[in-house]
């Protein structure tokens, strides 16, 4: 266990049908290589100690007493060994037999799980008897040794839980049992357990692998949960059926590993509990916690676990391929909306040359496409300054003309020298109050110049900038509606780069400037006509922040697990002080500006995160900072 991972596997053996002891032999080696791989749960598929295509020949005492047998010499095999495992064979029980899962740990046989749905097609109902709704208790006897003098209880009510870590308990169900109205899956995580185990012996045909992906993902995602799907592999394949051992494992609705078809061996995913729990205490409290149920805990140990976790994650988390026409159609929704409700005449907004802008008056665009309205109708107002270079400006003036919106250009200049001068400002002291000045004066002429024409200003500062405070209080922090409110950078990055791609003429030429330009508020004077304030060397790589922002707020990592996750993703692009550094500094930002999200104007969200105080995020603006920063220091 590391930082709330623990490593989750499964393994699909080289399979011989109704030859036990060449299986039980693959399984114990297949234990011993995860084992030195730091796997803390192994799971075979279903009957994988005898075959399960054996047929009548389930009826055999011969194969039923040897499955037995090779359960033993597994379970004394696992002696000193700190690792959880599922597998399947079949029992007989008060002369009935049961397709059950085992669990077994450091030399026990924990317990045996019967399978509750039998499929009614000729298999499973032919062979085995139904689960029973109460525990009983398997005897092992006349094979010699220690473990068989005991009674092991039977009972699909078993949940498995680690003796030190609260959160990591597991329950198991077999293969069909996950397609019941209410699947034993369903119990098992309302009561509790945050790793669900399914061993499965799934035939493979056309659709099918698609099929078992959207099944395991919805299932992981509905019951908030760790899926370890174990799939019976090619050993199985007789007569009218094909298996292709393709296994599964998902967390809150993604695939985290895979295994491929018709390759056998081990798959390994690093499970995120303290993720399971998160997302179950905040958008499923009502839910979980409700013991309907009197489960059987059965004790384990994982042991000790210092192994630095292998999980890549995706480094741009908020990108989601193919989705970018989609989310351009969000927002243009949403702006549409509020057009019409207003009846805005006009829609206002500053056009800047950046990034953030040029997204924002191209879903401007197409609203007023939905809306069947000119593009005249949008009024785009440039604002140049002291800091503003003659590449931004003619950028903005060129899109604008593009776009055949309407277009106005306000030198505040002046009017900035005239404030500073009436406050007693010293103009050459290029302090706080001499670039707040010009955003502010920028958001009271885009303002002023919406209520000439009858419209409402669209504000384009997004979702990174909202994070990290990177905007002026009551000046480009304040418009009637924040277009991009729930996009992050990297995403604004991405959707104008879309829109390139569907773009020609002049209109791609500017667009691939924009792009190419560096992120600058511009608010300090320039020399040579070149940016010298850039963003991203003042608070950092927005590559970093976005993703520090997706696994804080919409994963709930805590400090040391992001830093730990970030290393692992960034490795090769920022070493570990670069990483260190701009996580601290994201954390004090983040704190120190809730004053300014606590009073955001609308918004439409179409990200997962979203820091509208209406209920999205909630955060006091006065929350101390230091047990975090703390938490970072002690690394």
């Amino acid at each position: 266990m590391n930082y709330g991972f623990v490593k989750i596997a499964t393994f699909t053996p080289e399979i011989k049908v109704a030859d036990v002891d060449f299986n039980v032999f693959q399984i114990i080696n297949a234990i011993d290589k995860a084992e030195i791989s730091g796997v803390k749960l192994l799971a075979f598929p279903e009957l994988c100690i005898s075959g399960y295509t054996c047929g009548d020949l389930f009826f055999s005492n011969v194969l039923l007493d040897k499955s037995k047998e090779g359960l033993i010499n597994i379970a004394k095999s696992t002696v000193g060994k700190n690792v959880l495992v599922f597998l399947g064979l079949a029992v007989k029980y008060n002369g009935l037999i049961y397709n059950v899962c085992a669990g077994v740990s450091n030399g026990k046989i924990l317990g045996l799980i019967p399978k509750t749905n039998l499929d009614n097609n000729g298999f499973s109902d032919r062979y085995f008897a139904k689960a029973l709704n109460k525990p009983v208790y398997v005897r092992f006897e006349n094979l010699g040794g220690d473990i068989e003098s005991q009674e092991i209880i039977m009972y699909k009510d078993l949940m498995f839980c680690d003796s030190k870590i609260e959160n990591f308990k597991v329950c198991a169900e077999i293969s069909n049992d996950v397609n019941m109205l209410i699947s034993p899956s369903v119990y098992h995580a309302v009561n509790g357990a945050r790793l669900i185990v399914n061993i499965s012996a799934d035939t493979e045909s056309s659709g099918k692998i698609e099929q078992r992906q959207n099944l395991v993902k919805s299932i992981s995602k509905k019951l908030a949960c760790g899926y370890v799907y174990a799939n019976a592999g090619g050993g199985e394949s007789s007569t009218d059926n094909v298996f292709s051992g393709h296994s599964i494992i998902a967390e809150n609705g993604e695939i985290i590993g895979e295994s491929k078809p018709f390759v056998n061996g081990l798959t390994t995913a690093d499970v995120d509990l303290n993720y399971v729990d998160f997302v179950r205490s905040k958008q499923f409290n009502n839910n979980f916690g409700v013991i309907d149920k009197d489960y059987i805990e059965l004790g384990f140990s994982s042991g000790e676990n210092s192994r630095a976790i292998d999980r890549i994650y995706e480094k741009t988390p908020f990108i989601k391929a193919g989705e970018e026409s989609l989310i351009l159609d969000m927002q243009a929704e949403g702006l549409k909306k509020r057009i019409e409700h207003t009846n805005a005449k006009k829609i206002v907004l500053g056009l800047s040359g950046g990034l953030d802008s040029t997204l924002a008056i191209l879903v401007c665009a197409r609203a007023m496409e939905k809306l069947n309205r000119p593009n005249t109708d949008i009024l785009a107002v440039t604002m140049p300054c002291f800091g503003t270079t003659s590449r931004t400006l003619d950028n903005s003036i060129i899109l604008a003309r593009a776009l055949k919106t309407s277009l106005k250009k306000v030198d505040i200049s002046k009017s900035v020298n005239r404030h500073l001068k009436d406050i007693g400002h010293n103009k050459e002291k290029l302090d706080a109050a001499f670039e707040n000045a010009q955003a502010r004066e920028r958001t009271q002429v885009l303002m002023d110049i919406a209520n000439m024409e009858n419209g409402l200003v669209v504000g384009t500062g997004d979702l990174s900038e909202s994070a990290l405070g990177w905007a002026t209080y009551n000046g480009d922090h304040m418009s009637n509606y924040g277009l991009n409110a729930s996009v992050p950078k990297t995403l604004v990055r991405q959707l104008v780069y879309y829109c390139v791609t569907q773009s020609k003429g002049k209109l791609k030429s500017v667009l691939l400037d924009i792009l190419d330009t560096p992120v600058s508020p511009e608010l300090l004077p320039n020399s040579e006509d070149k940016i010298s304030q850039k963003t991203e060397d003042i608070v950092g790589p927005y590559l970093l922040h976005d993703f520090f922002l997706y696994h804080i707020i919409k994963r709930g990592s805590s400090p040391k697990t992001v830093y730990l996750i970030a290393r692992n993703t960034f490795n090769g692009i920022f070493d570990d002080k670069t990483v260190l550094k701009w996580l601290n500094n994201f954390y004090k930002r983040f704190f120190a500006q809730q004053f300014k999200r606590s009073c955001m104007p609308d918004g439409v969200g179409v990200t997962e995160v979203s820091f509208s105080p209406r209920g999205k995020w909630q955060m006091p603006s006065d929350a101390v900072n230091s047990s975090w920063l703390e938490e970072l220091k002690n690394l």
